[in-house]
């Protein structure tokens, strides 16, 4: 498969999960979203149009958005997101959203040290995950994916209690 249309097949699952997610899955009444790596902002903008009212909380090592898919100010955490993320635990998020992944087996084995953890103890107790990569952690139980999406391209989590 070309890198291009695994680009596409990736963006796609991305999308049908997160709209499986407003579909199907009931989020907590309270608590935010939080975008792991925000990169241009095109999930985020995504998110803002499908959960309208909730705070968005995006995190990346730089800005590199475009001004269009940008969170406001208070809603931007720049920095390592191993590192900012932590001030997010306890917050009783609804929702985290996480697509860092670099398609790097050693990259990605380092990112999983920590992200599976980040996002349990953001998440509060019947919040949803959903990550490009695999988050094994006791307090995320698997949730079956939408038809449209192959096993191991997206996941999809619901925080236990």
């Amino acid at each position: 498969m070309s890198r291009l249309e695994s680009f596409i097949r990736r963006m796609s699952a991305q999308r049908d999960v997160i709209d499986h997610v407003r579909d199907s899955l009931p989020l907590p009444a309270t608590g935010a979203i939080l975008e792991i790596g925000l990169g241009n902002g095109r999930t985020f903008d995504h998110l803002r149009e499908k959960f309208p009212g909730r705070r968005i909380v995006a995190f990346d090592r730089a800005f590199g958005a475009h001004t269009s898919s940008a969170p406001p100010a208070e809603d931007l955490v720049l920095g390592e997101i191993a590192e900012t993320a932590k001030a997010f635990a306890g917050t009783g998020a609804a929702l985290v959203h996480a697509d860092i992944g670099t398609g790097y087996e050693d990259k990605d084995a380092i990112t999983l040290t920590w992200l599976p953890g980040i996002v349990a103890q953001a998440l509060g107790t019947g919040g949803i995950a959903v990550s490009g990569l695999p988050l094994d952690h006791a307090a995320l139980e698997p949730l079956p994916l939408p038809a449209t999406v192959d096993n191991d391209r997206y996941f999809l989590y619901r925080r236990r209690p």
